[in-house]
């Protein structure tokens, strides 16, 4: 079995150089993005709403793993949904003891609103590269879903 070389100097320096880059970039790219959303709904406000969009009717605590968030903070976020009318609170039919949220006809014409929006403020910028540049960052689109995927 071949072993892997202990990290040099050189590669601990590039490496945490890599790590701080990609650490802030993702940040100000995720902040503009957020930039981008309409109205006085907050960002743990759009990523439950499209949580419970992709993931159809859940429980509060469900909801709240996905999030990795504590079920009293997803209560709070909820009730904000609700208040804009983009969440309906059902009774489980199996079980009316427990109640799940799905999205409502208005939340789901805002999420779509919403990542038009950012697609199109991700399109504008894109269009300043050139095709080899383009070619690049899809090429690296797997690699970020692993950072991402690996996580959870």
């Amino acid at each position: 079995m071949a072993t892997v070389p202990a990290p040099t100097t050189t590669t601990a320096s590039s490496d945490a150089t890599l790590v701080a880059g990609l650490r802030l970039v993702v940040m100000r790219l995720a902040r503009r993005l957020r930039q981008q959303a309409e109205g006085d709904v907050t960002p743990s406000q759009v990523s439950a709403l499209s949580s419970i969009e992709r993931l159809g009717p859940l429980t509060l605590g469900e909801l709240a793993a996905a999030e990795q968030v504590q079920p009293p903070s997803m209560t709070k976020i909820v009730g904000g949904l609700e208040a804009h009318g983009f969440v309906i609170r059902e009774a489980d039919p199996n079980d009316r003891r427990i109640a799940r949220v799905r999205v409502s006809d208005d939340g789901r014409r805002f999420v779509a609103r919403s990542r038009t929006r950012k697609n199109a403020y991700l399109a504008e910028r894109l269009r300043k590269f050139d095709p080899d540049e383009r070619a690049l960052l899809e090429r690296a689109l797997p690699l970020l879903e692993r950072l991402v995927d690996d996580v959870r």
